[in-house]
């Protein structure tokens, strides 16, 4: 999983990134401290493994992994240059979700590029950037379909629909709420990789102060939500400044301190629990003595598609899956006693994996 990091400059995104990622990316008081992307990458805590490990007495653990990338603070008009211009937009394209850090929080020592602080704003000017990326993506694409269109119904088809998505952007929409019943335009819609049309989780950043009650009565978190309940997005709260210091923190101390705060989770696990909420995604576990790992997939993958994920044998060959589900497996204690009774199943091609399902796939090539 690819996760894009964007904001207006001094939101406080590379101080989080360099908390999530501990990869040490340059954090000044000035934007555009951040020129090239950053890229970190994180593992996804995972309790499970750790128990399993245990068990299996395994010689490694592979948990599941995310890839951060940071990129340089946008500003109004960069679509045409302003700031850094175009060049950070290039890098989220290929990212799965957009994280877009908003500031909600007052500090006189924090310029804002705009002067006030004012989340919807900041999350209306960054939108409007991404829309006229988008916009300039389509034009080129129409260049290229209208040449093609006089001899060719298929071009003449995508050209209707690119013209009528050029104008819904031009409305201030963002693609993601452009609809067709159409299967074709469906998967042009998906080829053009258009950033508006990307998941997006935003993380609002607060001070210590409002973090506890989870930004309850901070008025720019609560506007944040309210935006991004009509927008279909996922929100979290975080202390970027908090994160940062949890991340010199071994597990025992961090867990001391974050209760010392009163909370339950870092902004880290926050985060990875929103993303993998957004984009459908859980694990399946592959456990034994060499190895115990976790496997991200798309909620509803069907078995052999999820043994793909292991490797392309896996699929092509696939004969069944011998299951059993994580809890089941806690429940009984062993893997022996949760065959003995019967919770130790074989599924076939049809089967939809779980989150949680412990499987091994048996296959022949």
């Amino acid at each position: 999983m690819k996760l894009g990091i964007v904001g207006l400059p001094n939101v406080g995104k590379s101080t989080l990134f360099n908390s999530l990622t501990k990869a040490g990316a340059e954090s000044a008081n000035y934007p555009f401290c951040t020129i090239d992307p950053n890229v970190g990458v994180v593992t996804v805590p995972d309790e499970r493994l750790n128990v399993l490990g245990e068990m299996y007495h395994t010689k490694k653990i592979v948990p599941a992994a995310i890839e951060f990338v940071d990129i340089a603070g946008l500003v109004k008009g960069a679509s045409k240059g302003e700031g850094l211009g175009n060049q950070f937009l290039a890098n989220i394209r290929e990212v799965d979700a957009i994280v877009h850090v908003v500031r909600c929080f007052e500090d006189s020592n924090i310029v804002h590029v705009d002067g006030s602080i004012d989340p919807i704003r900041d999350i209306e000017t960054i939108n409007l950037e991404l829309i006229f990326s988008d916009i300039e993506i389509l034009e080129r694409r129409i260049s290229k379909a209208a040449k093609l269109c006089r001899n060719d119904k298929k071009a003449a088809k995508e050209l209707e629909l690119l013209n009528h998505l050029k104008a819904h952007l031009e409305e201030s929409k963002l693609a993601k709420s452009f609809t067709t019943e159409d299967e074709e335009e469906l998967e042009w819609l998906e080829s053009y990789n258009l950033l508006t049309r990307k998941p997006v989780i935003f993380a609002a950043n607060v001070t210590e102060d409002d973090l506890a009650d989870d930004g309850a009565g901070n008025a720019g978190v609560a506007a944040v939500r309210e935006y991004a309940k009509n927008e279909e997005c996922e929100v979290f709260v975080v202390c970027a400044q908090i994160e940062q210091e949890i991340a010199e923190l071994d597990e025992d101390e961090k867990k001391m301190f974050l209760e010392d705060l009163g909370l339950t989770e870092s902004g880290l696990e926050k985060l990875i629990k929103a993303s993998y909420h957004i984009l459908g995604l859980i694990s399946y576990l592959t456990a034994g003595e060499d190895e115990c790992r976790a496997w991200t997939i798309t909620r509803g993958t069907k078995a052999p598609q999820a043994a793909g994920k292991i490797h392309t044998d896996f699929e092509r060959g696939f004969i069944r899956a011998e299951i059993v589900s994580y809890d089941d497996l806690m429940a009984c204690g062993t893997h022996a006693a949760a065959k003995e009774k019967g919770l130790v199943r074989l599924e076939g091609k049809d089967y939809v994996v779980q989150d949680g399902d412990i499987i091994l796939f048996r296959f022949n090539v």
